[in-house]
């Protein structure tokens, strides 16, 4: 039992417990299911400060693989859903996707080529229909495998270890609340110009 209540009430047991899983979680939807909302880079930045600070006892060599593994089994996901289920998820009728979200990745993918699987980790949006595309593109598969293995490495790399190092700065430390809500704000950022965008060429169009 904690001095306070059960064990599992305790602040820090609910961190270990549930913080990682609920990361995973997350990380694996957000490349695969097309949630695009969900703020995966900046839950991979705080997973990484967490552990720095110590209030996730997890090590890096422990979780840095867990979550690559859930960013490319959330890549499969996406590509051979795309793939079973063709045009038929990403057409003008689609009830599930919205098609200018569908016409910004296919952009991204046609500029890039295979190597948008690597950039597109980075780009919100982007990151989320990305798999889609290339599975709905019938993307030769080992290719696609190969490239979002790579993909995966480097964001979930990238983005954990640089919160797990500017959690050593002493500003950083003294200010974890507030920096983990300026992470989120930043995130969605490339979402609202994206809305503010599409508001502004719908007026257009309809001028």
């Amino acid at each position: 039992m904690h001095a306070l209540g059960p064990s599992w009430l305790d602040p820090q047991h609910l961190i270990d417990t549930y913080a990682l899983p609920g990361t995973l979680l997350v990380v694996f939807i957000e490349c695969g299911l097309f949630f695009f909302l969900l703020p995966g880079d900046s839950l991979l930045f705080t997973l990484g400060l967490l552990i720095s600070q110590g209030t996730l006892h997890h090590s890096l060599a422990y979780v840095i693989p867990l979550l690559i593994v859930a960013a490319f089994a959330g890549s499969i996901a996406g590509y051979e859903i795309g793939r079973a289920m063709g045009p038929r998820i990403t057409g003008p009728n689609s009830r599930l996707i919205r098609q200018k979200h569908v016409d910004q990745t296919h952009a991204f993918f046609e500029r890039y080529g295979a190597r948008a699987l690597i950039l597109g980790r980075f780009v919100p949006i982007v990151r989320t229909f990305i798999t889609l595309i290339a599975g709905v593109s019938r993307m030769d598969r080992r290719q696609f495998y190969v490239y979002s293995a790579i993909g995966a490495v480097l964001w979930v790399t990238t983005m954990t270890l640089a919160g797990y190092f500017l959690g050593t700065i002493d500003f950083v430390a003294k200010n974890v609340e507030a920096i983990a809500i300026l992470i989120v704000f930043v995130s969605v950022i490339p979402i609202g110009f994206e809305y503010l965008r599409h508001r502004r060429a719908e007026r257009s169009s309809q001028g």
